[in-house]
């Protein structure tokens, strides 16, 4: 399909991109990879009159060390986020799961940034920053501010930013635990049909894709991880208190089922790595 037509803009700060923005925020969408919005665009579920290209702001693309965590810049492309020796160093799993995400073409062009500010709870990434504790920094008319990820999935393909609002920085705390990332589909390209995302360092951490209307952390195998649950008997509580949807794909039934079997494989791998 085509979409509805619209103006274009290309920013050229992420000040010009905010204050682009702001002129009419219910109406402008930025335009980074264009891989989550482009598809919405076609199907005239997003229909916005103006698009504000900020894909070429060079100041938003940058893994590096902050003190006790590593920040990523925004528009960090998927293969350069995989590439980067500090992610592989500090932040492993989150290059792990940039290296998984769709095919070259999507790796090579698509943004962790687009990636999470349109909480897709079937994307990779969103999951793999809520399983290592990170945050989000957003930037608007009023400054600058950093939401935790927990707080950041509202609901579907609604997060906490404003419209007004910018996506400029993912950071995650260092981790030298163990981790892992698994994930089922029908072929490499596709979205996970479910996905698991884990950290074990001191606590564990467990973050599922594609189980609910946001990614989300399976709290109840955290619970039992925490009261001395093997990595079996944690993962049998992975679908407890969640409604996976049910699509072509998968009943909600199978998701459920897969959930418990990726959780436990997760589970023994980030063990095992942890030594």
């Amino acid at each position: 399909m085509i979409p509805a037509p619209f103006e274009y803009r290309r920013a050229g700060s992420v000040d010009e991109a905010v204050a682009l923005l702001a002129e009419d925020p219910d109406e402008r969408k930025l335009l980074a990879g264009g891989h989550s919005l482009l598809p919405l665009m076609k199907l005239r579920l997003a229909t916005p009159t103006v698009l504000v290209d900020v894909g070429r702001l060079a100041e938003l693309s940058y893994v590096r060390e902050d003190g006790d965590h590593v920040a990523i810049g925004a528009l960090t492309r998927h293969c350069d986020l995989e590439a980067a020796p500090v992610a592989r160093e500090h932040a492993p799993l989150l290059s792990h799961v940039a290296g998984q995400v769709g095919d070259p073409q999507v790796r090579h062009r698509g943004t962790i940034g687009g990636s999470v500010a349109h909480g897709d709870p079937a994307s990779d990434l969103p999951a793999a920053v809520l399983a290592l504790g990170g945050s989000f920094v957003v930037q608007g008319p009023q400054g600058h501010r950093e939401l935790a990820a927990e707080d950041f999935f509202q609901g579907f393909l609604e997060t906490a930013m404003a419209p007004d609002e910018m996506l400029t920085e993912i950071r995650v705390p260092k981790s030298g635990g163990g981790w892992a990332f698994q994930k089922f589909n029908r072929r490499a390209q596709d979205w996970a049909i479910v996905g698991v995302a884990a950290s074990v360092n001191g606590s564990s951490r467990v973050a599922l894709v594609n189980m609910g209307p946001t990614p989300l952390r399976a709290r109840a195998v955290e619970a039992a991880l925490a009261a001395g649950a093997s990595a079996e008997e944690a993962a049998s509580r992975a679908a407890e208190g969640l409604e996976p949807p049910a699509d072509v794909q998968a009943s909600a039934e199978y998701r459920a089922h897969l959930a418990r079997v990726l959780v436990r494989r997760a589970l023994e791998e980030a063990t095992a790595r942890r030594g």
